[in-house]
């Protein structure tokens, strides 16, 4: 699923927490990163958040009830 123009860093985190299954982000090369890993929250993706804002990501929810926490969050509700 793509994921584009996270303002809300902080959100999209406590939605990544949230989520019972594993969710990965797809870099460019096509590597996946385990997001629910903190250490990967905070040494692999620092460059992206650099500018305080994510443009775009690609991201694989295993779990379908995770990808609507998503979905809200990105459709500005993520209480969810």
């Amino acid at each position: 699923m793509k994921i584009q123009n996270v303002k809300d860093i902080d959100g999209f985190f406590k939605i990544v927490d949230r989520c019972k299954g594993k969710v990965e982000l797809v870099t460019g090369e096509g590597d996946r990163l385990n997001l629910k890993s903190k250490l990967t929250q905070f040494v692999s993706l620092a460059k992206v958040f650099a500018d305080d804002i994510i443009p775009e990501m690609d991201l694989v929810v295993y779990e379908p009830e995770d990808a609507i926490h998503f979905i809200n969050f990105m459709a500005g509700d993520a209480s969810k």
